[in-house]
């Protein structure tokens, strides 16, 4: 595996790929990788095949983080990751400094910003400009390694949705594919912020996807209060300790708030547990 940190040398290995005519998958990350920022690389090795390349990133974007949020306190494991990605058989390391992302610093950084319709709602509604740092990073990344496709895991649906209506707006050539949630045993959604969970707080933690698997069966079941059925989830998180940031209901689609004559759903919450503020999501057709 190759590990490149200048943008150049990343340009000049993958021109070089390209010009053997072969196609680029790209797994941007932010480092401390579990396995479901593993699932993703398997996912690009499937779809691009043993002739194409395999390339992940890892870089802490601080446009991402907000002034009270973990940025200096996210995890690092760069000696971990890097051997996860070679067994893995990624291709291309990119791992560069802030400086090589940001050469004007933060504050004259030109900005990617999408609509305030998908990114000031759910987590952009407590986290003002997070999804303007990431959809920012995102095309720089996007510009430097020009992949044909690249892949998001699907428990930041939010931000799924988001990077698809970027590289629809700025005709991005681009695919964006969504990989399903990886879990553990008990439903929780892997994150690197479950290292936060304290013990006891990780045995309460898998009841989120719980909560929302049972609101989504009253949902199946045919009920249509949805501002109630809300107001209920919500407690329950509360009763088992959650401290609900949001927990909505919204069109799958585009995250419109959801009306009786929608049927493509998706259940969307954040959560406080201790330090550790988890998402999840479930999608659901009635």
């Amino acid at each position: 595996m190759l590990i490149e940190a200048l943008i150049p040398s990343l340009r000049e290995t993958i021109a070089g790929w390209r010009d053997e005519g072969a196609r680029v998958a790209f797994v941007p990350t932010m480092g401390n990788l579990h396995e479901g920022h593993l699932s993703l690389v398997r996912e690009a090795r499937r779809r691009i095949g043993s002739e194409g390349r395999v390339v992940a990133s890892i870089f802490v974007n601080p446009l991402q983080f907000g002034a009270n949020e973990d940025l200096d306190a996210y995890p690092h494991t760069p000696e971990e990751d890097v051997a996860a990605l070679e067994a893995e058989g990624v291709d291309l390391l990119f791992r560069p400094e802030e400086a090589e992302l940001y050469p004007n610093g933060r504050e004259s950084q030109s900005i990617v910003e999408a609509p305030a319709a998908l990114t000031n709602i759910l987590c952009g509604a407590s986290r003002p400009g997070h999804f303007r740092g990431v959809t920012t990073v995102v095309a720089k990344l996007f510009n430097i390694v020009q992949p044909d496709l690249a892949l998001f895991g699907e428990k930041d649906y939010q931000q799924l949705a988001v990077l698809r209506r970027m590289v629809a707006d700025l005709n991005m050539p681009i695919e964006i594919i969504g990989v399903s949630t990886v879990r553990e045993a008990d439903g929780l959604a892997m994150s690197s912020r479950n290292g936060y969970l304290s013990e006891d707080e990780r045995h309460i933690a898998s009841g989120l996807q719980r909560s929302l698997r049972e609101l989504a069966a009253r949902i199946e079941a045919g009920e249509r209060d949805y501002e109630e059925l809300l107001e209920d989830g919500r407690a329950m998180l509360e009763l088992v300790g959650f401290e609900v940031d949001y927990l909505e209901l919204r069109r799958a689609d585009d995250l419109a708030e959801a009306g009786s004559d929608d049927h493509a759903l998706i259940l969307l919450a954040a959560a406080f547990l201790g330090r550790a503020r988890l998402i999840d999501n479930l999608l659901i057709t009635i």
